[in-house]
């Protein structure tokens, strides 16, 4: 009974970047119990797994919290490939992406129709902010040419997904799994590419990264258009956009191009976010391309200097400080988002009769 126990409570303990039970994951190879000592034999995915450390403390401590263990004799290894081969395919399943048609992942692509209006510092609040909700939230950073999410969450350039065969597991700050080619090129490279290698990059971001059961999946989309933009309406038609735009009239007419192109993918518009609210930028830009679009106005984030001191120090505001009226905004929109709930109109359930 006692070795069930153990075993019970190393359920309770989950791989960081997978994010599921090492129990379900195969990396708990054997457990067993003579009086109070028990001895368990664990292995990693990978050797120099950056999960190794934290796993072992978590292990230590679900067993050693058993009533009647008061020793552990742990063994810790590597997978063989046969069993990493297992592993991948376990995960991936039969799907082609984790996103498809059928997800009952709530999918927001954050776009603008032009750059400088704080969507990539709105967007990575609200993934945070999502995350501290309890939901599971992933963050694609496809603005290959202006990739700024790493630095906004505070990610080093030492922040590298961690390859399982031939997956990759993102790192993740705040609670929010994210990717981004940031994470690829050294910071001061600059990205210059054409439409082809830019569609295969945001494919392998959906398909090759493995991002688990998410409740929520954002897209920071390049200001625009064009390529990215594209590439994600055919990839994603099934998702939710969020326009972001200042209050300034000559923002407002751009950003409304960009909800009518996602529009034309069949994606839908689910509203407006003004940022930057106050006099500095005139007034009057979100309520017209909400108009226009025929959608509401979600949030008004004011200007606010610790919203930008918070992404120049990879401090999201929402944490740092919740108080801050830009945060309170952004919470507020969180809060918006996450009671949407998701859309299963068309979609199949992963359900079977008995």
């Amino acid at each position: 009974m006692t070795a069930e126990a153990v075993r019970a409570a190393l359920g309770r303990v989950l791989d960081p970047e997978i994010r599921r039970p090492i129990t379900e994951l195969d990396m708990v190879r054997a457990v067993s119990v003579s009086g109070d000592v028990a001895t368990v034999e664990l292995v990693l995915t990978i050797v120099g797994c950056p999960a190794a450390d934290t796993i072992e403390r978590d292990v230590r401590a679900a067993v050693l919290g058993v009533a009647g263990i008061a020793t552990l004799d742990l063994t810790v290894g590597v997978m063989t490939v046969p069993e990493r081969e297992a592993l991948v395919a376990r995960l991936r399943g039969t799907r082609t992406t984790q996103f498809g048609p059928d997800t009952l992942t709530q999918i927001y692509a954050i776009t603008s129709g032009k750059g400088g209006v704080g969507k990539s510092t709105l967007t990575a609040n609200l993934a945070v902010a999502l995350a501290a909700r309890g939901l599971k939230v992933g963050l694609v950073d496809a603005d290959v040419f202006g990739f700024s999410i790493p630095g906004i969450l505070g990610l080093g350039p030492e922040a590298r997904p961690t390859k399982v065969g031939d997956l990759m597991m993102p790192p993740s700050a705040h609670g929010v799994a994210v990717i981004s080619i940031g994470m690829f090129v050294d910071a001061s490279t600059a990205v210059s590419w054409r439409g082809p290698l830019l569609h295969r990059t945001i494919q392998q971001f959906l398909t090759d990264v493995w991002f688990g059961d998410l409740d929520v999946l954002l897209l920071d989309l390049p200001p625009g258009t064009g390529d990215v933009a594209i590439s994600i309406g055919q990839l994603l038609p099934h998702a939710s956009v969020v326009v972001v735009t200042t209050p300034q009239p000559a923002a407002a007419d751009v950003a409304e191009r960009s909800g009518l192109v996602a529009r034309q993918t069949g994606q839908t518009v689910v509203g407006v976010v003004e940022n930057m609210t106050g006099e500095l930028f005139g007034s009057g830009g979100g309520d017209a391309v909400a108009a226009r679009l025929g959608v509401p106005v979600l949030a008004r984030i004011p200007l606010s200097v610790p919203l930008r001191e918070g992404g120049d120090a990879g401090a999201p505001v929402v944490l740092a400080a919740p108080t801050d009226p830009a945060a309170a905004a952004i919470l507020a929109l969180a809060d918006t988002l996450a009671a949407r709930g998701r859309d299963l109109t068309s979609r199949k359930l992963p359900l079977a009769p008995r």
